[in-house]
């Protein structure tokens, strides 16, 4: 059994026999952690549900090991002493044996995808509405106020584009603009979005 603490450069690795025994306690660059493991037979390999750890779930299940991820949070309890790339390896081990640990199943890249997709659109909705927010803000500080909703905004959006309407000053207009413009992409690529989920 192995248990392998995710990193950005850095793997450690901790593995046990069946006996519970430490038999390897090693650092891996990233660039090396599939030759690792390709040559080792059939095991087992515990990880942290964490960033990547379901593009390496895939990638050693396919090279025949047995990939259990558990929730980080579920692994802490087991570091035996203070925060290491090494103790947390250990606890992952540790952890993997625990009768009542929950296990997280790996998911494809399929759906990974599809909830990156989801995760990209909220982004975008989030970006959207503090935009609109402010350009709300703004035209407020000048007397421009409009009826809430995201369908209203065109009406702000109008005031700003007319440069005969002199209740904003050019200064004010100029930056307004940027909010606008930035509005109308945000919308743009939300509706991409949303054809893409459909």
């Amino acid at each position: 059994m192995i248990g392998l603490d995710l990193a950005k450069n850095i793997f450690q690795v901790h593995g046990v026999d069946a006996a519970g025994q430490v038999v390897l306690r090693r650092k891996l660059r990233r660039d090396n952690v599939e030759d690792f493991f390709r040559r080792l037979p059939p095991l087992t390999i515990g990880m942290e549900a964490c960033g990547g750890a379901h593009y390496w779930g895939r990638l050693l299940e396919a090279l025949g090991h047995r990939v259990r991820l558990m929730p980080p949070a579920y692994v802490k309890p087991y570091v035996k002493r203070g925060k290491t790339d090494a103790a947390d390896a250990e606890a992952i081990c540790e952890a993997m044996t625990r009768p009542t640990m929950r296990f997280v199943p790996t998911k494809t890249a399929g759906q990974q995808a599809a909830a990156a997709e989801l995760k990209v659109r909220q982004l975008l909705v989030a970006q959207r509405t503090r935009t609109i927010n402010a350009l709300r803000g703004h035209m407020a500080e000048f007397g421009i106020v409009t009826a809430k909703g995201t369908w209203r905004i065109s009406d702000l959006t109008a005031v700003v584009q007319d440069v005969d309407d002199t209740r904003l000053p050019d200064v004010a207009r100029a930056a307004l603009l940027m909010l606008t413009e930035q509005i109308k992409n945000l919308d743009d690529q939300i509706g991409k979005r949303a054809v893409l989920a459909v």
